[in-house]
């Protein structure tokens, strides 16, 4: 397995392969910047088609959180960690411990969450192993389940997409194809629907489907068929890499915009929407929610200091058009300029108090 030549490499400070046969525990942590802080980055558990499958994702996600923290003005880096197997069939409190051991062993570098295939629950099982996670039960200490805050995130961005491509007061009135329907997707779905919106939906989970058509009133198609239909608004809350070579050219929307982590299955998609004209709200910067609400447990969760935070997604967002649009670049560009310029400041500071 290569590291260094991988495609999706990034100049990662540090990635780690975990094994502990005796749970069945396979794993693999990256952590892409530590410039701002720890790295702190969900845990993922999928039933990955290979070893390759799993690092490239890992690489790809723990970058996007260094993106995303940046933007959203956290003290934090970015990092990823995932378990290789089915979480339906494979995970146990054994495993979960075993893998807070190995958080624990990269003494605070990186600090863990749930994500796809874990959830809140399971990191009480975490924390039995290390100090550094975050995203716990209220029980526990913690905020529980980050899925409304970030849904309400991609809300407000969705929300201020709107306003500046139509110059719109709301979202109501406007149909939006939503891609997913697990936690994120559902809490969005709700917003959505309560605003006004009219629902097109699509998962794997054909029950969740039937449950989303009765609740509100939705128009369900195959996965296969969502990219293609006529929207005002795309929101991928499903995996990544969904707007890509095939995807992009049958898209029927004017604004995409959802809570799945790398959506553009490569940086020039980027572009293509915006060759298309289509508004594009780049992932790292409209699915912060969730990251700034499980922030917030470091310093004890301040409700208020998070419910800011969130709705400064918009802010950014909007800030984030405006420069892709007098620059000519795509908004994807434009968000990435606007983290890097933080991470190098952040960089020099460093350098400066060293010298």
């Amino acid at each position: 397995m290569t590291v260094f030549s991988h495609e999706s490499f990034a100049d990662h400070e540090q990635v780690v392969f975990v094994s502990d046969e005796s749970v069945g525990l396979k794993a693999v942590i990256a952590i892409h910047d530590t410039s701002l802080g720890p790295a702190l980055g969900g845990c993922r558990m999928y039933p990955y088609e290979d070893e390759q499958a799993a690092l490239r994702d890992v690489l790809r996600l723990s970058r996007g959180m260094t993106y995303k923290a940046a933007a959203a003005q956290l003290d934090l880096g970015g990092g990823k960690a995932v378990i290789i197997g089915d979480p339906r069939r494979q995970k146990t409190p054994e495993l979960l411990q075993a893998m807070g051991r190995a958080v624990e062993r990269l003494g605070g570098r990186y600090i863990t969450a749930e994500d796809v295939g874990t959830s809140v629950v399971d990191f009480a099982e975490v924390r039995k192993s290390t100090r550094h996670v975050v995203g716990l039960p209220v029980e526990l200490g913690g905020s529980g389940d980050p899925s409304p805050t970030t849904a309400l995130g991609v809300f407000y961005g969705l929300d201020a997409a709107a306003r500046y491509r139509w110059r719109a007061e709301s979202l109501s009135g406007r149909s939006v194809a939503v891609q997913g329907l697990g936690n994120v997707g559902w809490y969005l779905c709700q917003l959505l629907r309560e605003a006004g919106a009219s629902l097109v939906v699509s998962d794997v989970d054909e029950a969740r489907v039937a449950k989303a058509v009765s609740t509100f009133a939705a128009r369900a198609v195959d996965p296969d068929e969502i990219y293609a239909v006529e929207a005002d608004i795309f929101a991928p809350c499903a995996m990544g890499a969904v707007l890509n070579d095939t995807s992009v050219g049958h898209l029927r929307c004017e604004i995409v915009g959802g809570a799945a982590n790398n959506q553009l299955a490569r940086e020039e998609h980027g572009e293509q929407l915006r060759v298309r004209g289509i508004l594009y709200a780049p992932d790292f910067v409209i699915n912060a929610g969730g990251m700034i609400r499980v922030a917030s447990e470091r310093d004890g969760y301040d409700e208020d200091l998070v419910k800011r935070g969130v709705e400064g997604i918009g802010r950014t967002l909007h800030a984030i058009f405006e420069r892709a649009e007098a620059d000519g670049v795509s908004t994807q560009k434009a968000a990435l300029r606007l983290a890097q310029a933080r991470l190098v400041r952040a960089g020099s500071e460093k350098q400066a108090l060293v010298a």
